[in-house]
């Protein structure tokens, strides 16, 4: 039987709680996480701090998306919109998370400020940013993720702008391409060691 095409949705601001839980479990095991918060514990407690404030800041300022039952969010930020996540931490809600502990905070201050230096670098013209792009992990591989960006990628196609963003996944880069990204730039950012991946869609490619 053919699948149904996937209802895709703006998230609403009451939502906000599921959705973070649903980001929380899509990026448990990202490698930025896991360099910021390795202790699951502490990660548990606090990841679901740091999505709903990069999701509230999209939510006033951007665009997101989901579907009817929250099996993914997909957060945006339009041409002219910057932010940090070290900002969206201290600005977000006008206080560190609970348990976020120094030495997470000591990272955080490491690593965003190269990464935004890349990213600006990379793409210093207007563009769509993805900020987060998160699937329920046991609904992943169904097709929700290209759906739930679908929506931006026509609105800048239309407009004639790319789409930007960054990822710490092999697996993540090769689900990109197969939506027409193309990676412009990848590089290890100490002291982590972590390796990022960019990627940018033309509007006409």
């Amino acid at each position: 039987m053919d699948r149904q095409p996937l209802s895709i949705i703006p998230l609403h601001s009451h939502q906000q709680q599921l959705a973070a839980g649903v980001l929380s479990r899509a990026f448990f095991n990202d490698p930025l996480m896991l360099y910021y918060l390795p202790d699951p514990d502490r990660r548990t407690r606090v990841l679901p701090y740091l999505m709903r404030v990069t999701m509230r800041y999209c939510l006033l300022y951007g665009q997101v998306f989901t579907t009817p039952n929250l099996d993914g969010i997909a957060c945006w930020l339009p041409p002219g919109v910057n932010m940090s996540t070290l900002g969206l931490v201290r600005a977000g809600l006008g206080v560190l998370p609970p348990n976020l502990g120094w030495e997470a905070l000591r990272r955080l201050q490491q690593v965003e400020p190269a990464i935004d230096r890349i990213h600006h670098a990379c793409v210093p013209g207007p563009h769509w940013y993805l900020m987060l792009l998160g699937v329920e992990p046991v609904r992943q591989g169904e097709g929700i993720g290209g759906s739930l960006i679908a929506p931006v990628l026509a609105r800048a196609y239309a407009a004639g702008l790319p789409c930007y963003l960054e990822t710490m996944t092999e697996l993540d880069v090769a689900f990109y391409r197969k939506h027409g990204f193309k990676v412009i730039f990848e590089t290890d950012i100490p002291p982590g060691n972590l390796h990022v991946w960019k990627l940018l869609k033309q509007p006409r490619e």
